[in-house]
């Protein structure tokens, strides 16, 4: 075995986690901060009933409640089009198995592989921490992006409906606001979200990777399927509400061969604006993404990570905010040519995106002890 075969053999292991209906996570990776080291090792116990290749049980998924300290983030990436986030909840049950957001399971001493996606924490003061701040006389208005790190209308959403009550907030104060999501759900709040951007407070955005099914089905799992997506723009678009697609991300030799094809399903369905991420692979990302690969499409798991590393000065991820949302070299300007080609065959990208009206804020000043949308008095949020 030559010195390649070795390292490719490590990479990508031949009898690779079986993965779990339903989940993108074949592992429960460590979080880089993890103190103690865990080792899988077989010890001859194994039952002929726990046979690799047999599917693994289903895994229950688990809602937390927290009460955060803040809810607005704030950057100043210059790769990034907003400086202000929120996100009302932390995992994503989703499972997307690209998930840039993965490795922030590993502040909680959580997996960002299986725990990611099966253990949500729910930020159940989200809507009352939002007023408070918009009540300060010291906040300045900006838009604010809903759901960047986890999805915003993931499945926990439709029973707690914690996104919805910060919804009516936004609205309430006529806050400009975007959205980006892979849920239909959002379509629940069509009745809150077409009279805001009719005021020019609101754009969404729905993100589609593939039109292939089988492939989602895997990439993506608990999201709606790409057909679903397309139907939410078209309701979106209907609703009048701006919408725009972003393919994101690109990943070679699975999901890139799609990319016009998507773009013009979009278009059809009424998106007027498009935008493209290659694939990145931070921190705990890239071995969860290689466990997929080899799981998912051991016959190109090769090919795959050798053109992400031509894209990433032949590293997994390259961090630097010229790049690394697009990549460099000339496969990465080959993909930019085709995106721009079709985005100006099909028309779209012509009207001014990122611009909200922010002139109509409304600010409300709020007493010591507010009683939120629960009903309950709730004088200690800022204790937690």
């Amino acid at each position: 075995m030559t010195d390649s075969d070795l390292s490719s053999a490590q990479e990508f292991p031949i009898a690779p986690p079986a993965p779990r209906k339903g989940r993108g996570a074949v592992t429960n990776l460590q979080g880089r901060y993890e103190v103690d080291q865990r080792e899988v090792v077989d010890d001859g116990w194994q039952s002929s009933s726990d046979a690799p290749g047999d599917e693994p049980p289903a895994l229950r998924t688990q809602i937390f409640e927290e009460r955060a300290k803040s809810i607005l983030t704030r950057n100043a990436s210059p790769d990034i089009p907003f400086s202000v986030s929120l996100n009302p909840y932390r995992g994503c049950e989703h499972g997307c198995i690209y998930c840039f957001a993965r490795p922030t399971h590993s502040y909680l001493g959580l997996s960002p592989g299986l725990d990611f996606e099966s253990r949500i924490y729910a930020k159940i003061n989200a809507p009352e921490l939002l007023e408070r701040e918009l009540a300060k006389k010291s906040y300045e208005p900006e838009p604010i992006a809903l759901g960047v790190n986890t999805d915003a209308w993931q499945p926990a959403e439709r029973e707690l409906r914690l996104t919805r009550r910060v919804v009516e907030v936004l609205s309430e104060h006529h806050h400009p606001f975007a959205a980006i999501t892979k849920s239909s759900l959002i379509e629940r709040d069509i009745d809150l979200l077409a009279p805001m951007a009719a005021r020019g407070q609101f754009m969404a955005a729905i993100t589609i990777t593939t039109l292939d099914a089988d492939i989602a089905r895997t990439l993506e799992p608990r999201a709606a399927t790409p057909s679903r997506r397309l139907r939410t723009i078209r309701t979106l678009s209907e609703a009048g509400i701006p919408v725009g697609v972003s393919i994101a991300p690109v990943i070679p030799f699975v999901t890139e061969q799609d990319l016009e094809r998507v773009l013009e399903a979009c278009a059809e369905a009424g998106a007027t604006n498009a935008s493209y991420i290659v694939l990145r692979l931070p921190w705990e990302v890239a071995p969860l993404f290689k466990g997929w690969l080899a799981a998912h499409f051991p016959d190109r798991a090769d090919r795959v990570m050798a053109r992400v590393r031509d894209m990433r000065g032949g590293k997994d991820y390259d961090a630097n905010f010229s790049s690394r949302m697009k990549g460099e070299g000339l496969w990465a300007d080959l993909l930019k040519q085709r995106f721009y080609n079709a985005v100006r065959r099909l028309g779209m990208n012509r009207r001014d995106r990122g611009i909200l009206d922010m002139s109509h804020f409304r600010r409300v000043e709020l007493g010591p002890v507010q009683v939120g949308r629960t009903g309950r008095d709730d004088p200690q949020l800022d204790l937690f």
